[in-house]
């Protein structure tokens, strides 16, 4: 599991997904029964759509709650300790890794850490997270 996941996980985003992968790379069209079926019956049914999980609502609760006044909004640091994940420059550098941080960034962290999470939000918002849109530009 890579660690992105691990924030979706935390969050309760992707488990429906993730359950259906499998069966779509793993399932080998029948074609015999295709040919023979009806073409309206056998046609591909719509894809489902992504559910919409609230977020920020859910990370705001977990902020109120939490003994540390940590500012997920802005901060990647803050946003991995409110999910209870590891936080390290270590940790960080993996989940910029996994989600094609530029290589130019990845030396100097602020830079690192202000492109990671924007782009772990709108990661989150590709996945069914209800991040608002001022805080994915």
């Amino acid at each position: 599991m890579g660690f992105f996941n691990k924030i979706l996980e935390k969050l309760g985003i992707g488990s429906a997904q993730a359950a259906e992968a499998p069966d779509a790379a793993t399932a080998a069209p029948d074609y015999a029964s295709a040919a023979a079926a009806d073409v309206t019956a056998s046609a591909p049914a719509a894809p489902a759509s992504i559910p919409v999980t609230d977020v920020v609502a859910q990370l705001e609760a977990k902020a109120a709650s939490n003994p540390q006044k940590l500012n997920w909004r802005t901060s990647i640091v803050d946003l991995l300790k409110l999910l209870d994940l590891d936080s390290s420059l270590a940790a960080r550098k993996e989940l910029a890794g996994e989600l094609g941080c530029p290589a130019d960034l990845m030396g100097d962290s602020a830079q690192m850490n202000m492109w990671l999470h924007k782009a772990v939000l709108a990661r989150i918002a590709q996945n069914g997270g209800n991040i608002p849109q001022d805080m994915l530009d």
